[in-house]
């Protein structure tokens, strides 16, 4: 896996607003590892947004230079709602709902990132736990 050199840090950086620190993307990528790299969709509908395209388009170029793109569903905050940002709450989706929407989501970001090359997760692997997991844990 080819790891970018720090000068590919003002490439990766380029049409970012919000991102590390200054001088954090040059200093992760002078450790030579690749980085991981994280986007977290709530298949609340059937299609993802056409604004995530900005952001998936930007996690490619992260692949192509050897980066790790993980991309998370968040299958359990669907289930349970995440009303983050929203006066309301959402509206209650089944769970075979919840898997179609996902399968979509990833079907639809495959079209822009390289799906031999996504680390699919999705949130309910550790969100969705019983309390005796959950106590193990502490």
């Amino acid at each position: 896996m080819q790891v970018p050199p720090v000068s590919d840090a003002a490439f990766l950086a380029r049409d970012a607003v919000d991102r590390l620190p200054a001088g954090g993307l040059e200093r992760k990528l002078a450790l030579e590892r690749p980085l991981r790299v994280k986007l977290g969709l709530d298949p609340t509908a059937p299609d993802v947004h056409l604004g995530h395209t900005v952001v998936l388009r930007k996690l490619r170029e992260f692949q192509d230079l050897g980066h790790v793109v993980v991309l998370i569903i968040g299958d359990y905050t669907a289930r349970v709602g995440d009303p983050s940002g929203r006066s309301s709450t959402r509206p209650q989706l089944s769970g075979e709902q919840i898997d179609a929407n996902a399968r979509t989501y990833v079907e639809q970001a495959s079209k822009v990132l390289d799906p031999e090359r996504i680390e699919l997760r999705h949130n309910s692997e550790w969100l969705d736990m019983k309390m005796q997991e959950l106590f193990a844990l502490m």
